[in-house]
């Protein structure tokens, strides 16, 4: 999750850019300041979030949440009014 300042246009642009290199480091958006990937071990963890770091805009703030697989696919979700199904943990040995 972050939080970064976006009143000129400059602090703009560098949001705009650290919110693309967290998708190319292969997060996914969940919500406008909340992006998440599945890791398979602290190392992988540690790894990220020095990548996180370093690409973070000066003023920004970030705090980085770790959960098991269990407490995702607890997670609940509505859409409008709609009760979402549960999401399923991500294959650990996806290819892309």
């Amino acid at each position: 999750m972050f939080d970064l300042p976006v009143v000129t246009k400059t602090e703009r642009k560098a949001a705009t850019d650290f919110r693309n290199a967290l998708l190319d480091m292969g997060f996914e958006m969940s919500q406008f300041s909340v992006y998440m990937r599945f890791c398979t071990s602290q190392t992988q963890i540690d790894t990220y979030c020095k990548r996180v770091e370093g690409a973070l805009p000066e003023g920004g703030r970030v705090n980085i949440l770790q959960f098991t697989d269990k407490q995702y696919e607890r997670i609940i979700t509505f859409h409008g009014h709609a009760k979402q199904a549960p999401q399923k943990s991500p294959d650990q040995f996806d290819l892309f």
